[in-house]
């Protein structure tokens, strides 16, 4: 149920200059898995399992309460464009609400992203639940 529903980005400037525009004030911008994470962790050898993937209990509720608060919702997956059609058949047919889908991930996982915006990074550990805030020791660039 891919939902073209609208969010709003605030404008920044620097020394006169325009910069990439951010989210409005409490907002996030949600980037998830999908397999291993809303279902079944399935291999993209075996893209016949995609169709029928089980959902992970939780995150169907959950995420769509997300993009209902009004939260940007984006699948990244490793899948690749060869399965872009089995896999948003299966977000709609499961009712997911979200703004777009990613594919081609980098597989393997030990993800750093860097980025000159806030990234803030949640491993899935089996269940979905309301983030809850935690101090963690966290690699960073020298300044």
């Amino acid at each position: 149920m891919k939902d073209k529903k609208e969010f709003k980005l605030k404008k920044v400037e620097q020394d006169g200059q325009l910069l990439s525009p951010v989210l409005a004030d409490n907002r996030k911008n949600y980037l998830i898995d999908i397999d291993g994470t809303i279902c079944d962790d399935i291999p993209n050898e075996e893209p016949k399992r995609m169709a029928t993937a089980e959902l992970y209990p939780d995150a169907l509720e959950t995420i769509n309460k997300w993009f209902d608060e009004g939260h940007v919702i984006t699948y990244f997956t490793s899948r690749t464009e060869d399965h872009r059609e089995v896999t948003e058949k299966w977000l709609n047919e499961n009712g997911f609400k979200y703004h777009a889908l990613l594919m081609g991930k980098p597989r393997g996982g030990n993800y750093h992203w860097i980025d000159n915006h806030l990234v803030k990074a949640t491993r899935f550990n089996g269940k979905f639940t309301d983030l809850v805030k935690k101090e963690k020791t966290i690699e960073v660039f020298e300044r």
